[in-house]
């Protein structure tokens, strides 16, 4: 049987695709998977942010509960910072005194200044210190594990469970009757870092003290009611290899524990633009310096993809919105139809007085991928019932990234509108027979 023209057809057809798919390999559907395909890390679980917005910029099982050693130290830090006075007198106990290496060795009865316990802490990751800081602002290790885990819920930070001021692995029996491990995820450790070196009224001091380079101090002793020198000094070297190692490094804290490996938590700001990243499990012994190569791989990542666009760029104008007819809404003369103007309602930001300022929702922004757009998506009623008065939310505007709401603003009734009653529809007749 000869061929036919048909068969002729669909084999030729079959021959060109094979050739095709030989000669013309396929590619990524985008460069955005290629990218993130080629980061290769040796931390199990790893998290980059944008710190301005929080949002999270790649992450490796970042949502994964895992225990984090000394990177808990931020958060004593933090709270430290922010419940104590610099210039405390901190008096060290015998529980403190018993904690494991790292540490300080503090005597039980000496005295230290929280400001130098905090450096101690910080630059060297001293145990007892830890221990010595948590005593003093809480009372205990306990209550102030309470206090961390209120912080981390104030933060957003649900999956995090403090046990310990120090980060050394531990287990308690929380609030719902669960025995939990001290332990967080890479995107509440990115989110606690972020609010360290952005929004807590005192981030100034928490970056003083973690980008010092080195530090000397003393302890005290106490009598008749005052402190004197205690005859002990001590040096404290900054063991942040990543504050020398990238252009822009700002902060960061290591840790490592036998369970939860080699850990880091480290932020960078260049061009205005502040990136977080956080390891987890980031290799064991031999492997100390897996932390450095993987911080560095996911802020070049970051510094390469992203770019920052301010929200503004696709702001919604008033002009956008047509008056709202309003349905049994009173009007100046009967047979009208009643309408309401659109506006658009905004809550500025506070700056560092406490005031609103505009300026600084106007330079609000995020960062986005390459080519990446930020949405602007409303809700808005094709009409209203009155009564309506001004001031009342009608609909919304979402500033949406990559799905994510960004910034929400709300559309407000510009006037009031009375819906119509007896006595308006009295007004009307007597106005319409007087003329």
């Amino acid at each position: 049987m000869k061929p036919t023209n048909k068969l002729l057809s669909l084999s030729m057809g079959l021959i060109l695709t094979l050739i095709s798919l030989f000669a013309f390999p396929a590619f990524p559907a985008c460069a955005e998977e290629d990218a993130e395909a080629s980061l290769k890390l040796y931390a199990q679980s790893a998290v980059l942010m944008d710190a301005d917005s929080g949002r999270i910029l790649y992450e490796k099982d970042g949502h994964r509960i895992m225990s984090m050693a000394s990177t808990t130290k931020i958060m004593t830090c933090i709270l430290a910072l922010e419940y104590g006075s610099l210039e405390d007198y901190a008096e060290a106990s015998s529980y403190a005194s018993s904690m494991p290496k790292v540490k300080l060795y503090v005597k039980p009865g000496e005295y230290y200044k929280l400001e130098d316990l905090l450096y101690s802490l910080m630059l060297e990751s001293h145990n007892d210190a830890a221990v010595v800081i948590a005593e003093h602002i809480a009372g205990s290790t306990e209550k102030f594990a309470d206090m961390m885990n209120q912080k981390a819920r104030d933060l957003g930070c649900f999956d995090t469970f403090f046990i310990t001021p120090n980060g050394l692995d531990a287990t308690a029996t929380a609030a719902d009757g669960t025995v939990k491990a001290h332990s967080t995820t890479a995107a509440d450790l990115a989110k606690i870092m972020s609010y360290c070196i952005m929004d807590s009224p005192k981030r100034e001091e928490f970056l003083k003290i973690t980008r010092t380079s080195s530090y000397s101090f003393g302890n005290y002793q106490e009598k008749d009611g005052e402190f004197l020198p205690g005859g002990r000094t001590f040096q404290c070297s900054n063991h942040n290899a990543f504050l020398s190692m990238m252009d822009g490094a700002l902060s960061g804290k290591t840790g490592f524990t036998g369970t939860a490996g080699y850990c880091y938590v480290g932020s960078l700001r260049r061009d205005n633009c502040t990136y977080v990243v956080a390891l987890l499990a980031c290799g064991w012994p031999n492997n100390k310096t897996y932390k450095w190569s993987d911080t560095k791989v996911l802020m070049d990542y970051g510094l390469e993809n992203f770019e920052y666009h301010k929200i503004s760029e696709a702001a919604v104008d008033e002009d956008t919105f047509s008056p709202l007819p309003v349905l049994n809404g009173q009007t100046d003369k009967l047979g009208q139809h009643a309408f309401t103007e659109v506006k658009i309602e905004k809550h500025f930001p506070e700056n560092e007085s406490g005031s609103e300022d505009a300026s600084l929702y106007e330079e609000e922004g995020l960062l986005l991928k390459k080519g990446e757009e930020i949405q602007a998506d409303y809700k808005l009623p094709s009409q209203l019932t009155a009564p309506v008065s001004a001031g009342t939310q009608i609909g919304t505007i979402k500033y949406l990234a990559g799905g994510e709401v960004c910034r929400i603003e709300y559309l407000v009734a510009a006037k009031d509108i009375p819906a119509i009653d007896f006595s308006w529809c009295l007004k009307q007749i007597i106005a319409g027979y007087s003329l």
